[in-house]
C-alpha cells in the first residue's frame, strides 16, 4: 500500500522485523538533559525486540533505561533514490538475558568495562520502503 503523503510504500509488523534482522547499525533516540539526543548503535534483533549495548555509566544509558525511546535503523541506495526505513517505539528496559556473542560479533573489539544491554520491545513500529521513481 503507498502511503498518503509520499514515503513510498507502507510495511507491515512483520516485513518492518525482517527488515530490522537485516540491518546492524540503527539510532536510538532519547531524552538526555532534557534535550533530544541520537546515538549510533549496533543492534540485533531477539524475540521482536531490539537489542544493544552500551556502557553502564554513558548518557545514553542514563537517558534510555526505564524510558520510552524511539528507533531507527535504515538502509538506502548510495544515490539516496531507494530504500527503507523502520521506526521503533518502547519502552528500554536491562536485558539479562541475550545472546551477546550475536552482538558482540558486530561490535568487534574488547568489551566495554561495565556493559550493559538494553531492550526495546517493538510495541508500536512504523516502516516504508522507498522506490526510486525515474522518468
Amino acid at each position: 500500500m503507498v502511503d498518503d503523503v509520499g514515503f513510498g510504500l507502507v510495511l507491515d509488523r512483520q516485513q518492518c522485523l525482517a527488515l530490522l534482522r537485516t540491518a546492524s547499525l540503527g539510532r536510538v533516540i532519547f531524552t538526555h538533559r532534557a534535550m533530544p539526543a541520537v546515538r549510533p548503535v549496533r543492534f540485533t534483533v531477539v524475540d521482536d525486540a531490539v537489542v544493544f549495548a552500551m556502557t553502564a555509566g554513558s548518557s545514553l544509558y542514563a537517558g534510555a533505561h526505564g524510558a520510552v525511546v524511539a528507533f531507527e535503523a535504515d538502509e538506502f541506495a548510495a544515490d539516496f533514490g531507494a530504500g527503507w526505513y523502520v521506526s521503533v517505539l518502547g519502552r528500554a528496559t536491562e536485558s539479562g538475558a541475550v545472546d551477546v556473542g550475536e552482538i558482540d560479533c558486530r561490535c568487534p573489539g574488547p568489551a566495554p568495562v561495565g556493559r550493559r544491554f538494553l531492550r526495546i520491545p517493538v510495541e508500536t513500529v512504523t516502516g516504508h520502503r522507498i522506490i526510486c521513481h525515474t522518468g
